[in-house]
């Protein structure tokens, strides 16, 4: 496996790099070039960023979630302006499912003093199509963190294949 090592260029300081900065990634690995991405969204991502563009934030959870072998469902916990506080794998499951809590998930939107939330789940089958089960659990979730005060701005489903929005979809 490569490492940014081997590649100084994967490390640099993107905070300084404009926007629509290009990069020659000739010769690279897709995995290094992977990487690369990863390190470029993260800048973008960082804690403290202000999440205003739901096409890279869809993006970036693209990047973080769709090579996993087994589902796992994480947040992204923001303030009151939307800057994000803190980003956390919550729950890992099996090939077709993972068991969400949404009083594990209401401690960690209090304990990051959160008011908004980000939800995003991978589907390993490749298929971003929001199932039954995901759609009942983000109900349940935007029910639960209601009684809290923490807003539901969105629920991703990432997979190989794409990423399915439930805000674009209006199911929120």
């Amino acid at each position: 496996m490569e490492t940014a090592a081997h590649y100084p260029h994967l490390s640099l300081d993107l905070s300084t790099q404009p926007a629509e900065s290009t990069f020659d990634v000739s010769g690279l690995s897709s995995n290094a070039v992977i990487q690369m991405a990863l390190n470029i969204l993260s800048a973008r991502h960082n804690t403290g960023e202000i999440l205003t563009n739901p096409k890279d934030t869809a993006n970036y959870l693209r990047l973080k979630l769709s090579e996993y072998k087994n589902e796992v469902f994480c947040a992204l916990f923001l303030n009151t302006r939307h800057k994000i506080i803190a980003f956390e794998q919550l729950f890992q499951g099996t090939i077709d499912g993972a068991a969400v809590y949404p009083r594990v998930v209401a401690q960690r939107a209090m304990q990051h003093n959160a008011s908004a939330v980000i939800f995003a789940h991978n589907h390993p089958s490749g298929v971003s199509e929001p199932s039954s089960a995901d759609t009942h659990i983000t109900q349940q979730l935007v029910e639960t963190l209601k009684l809290i005060d923490v807003r539901v701005l969105d629920h991703f489903v990432v997979a190989n294949g794409g990423t399915t929005s439930f805000a674009e979809r209006g199911f929120l």
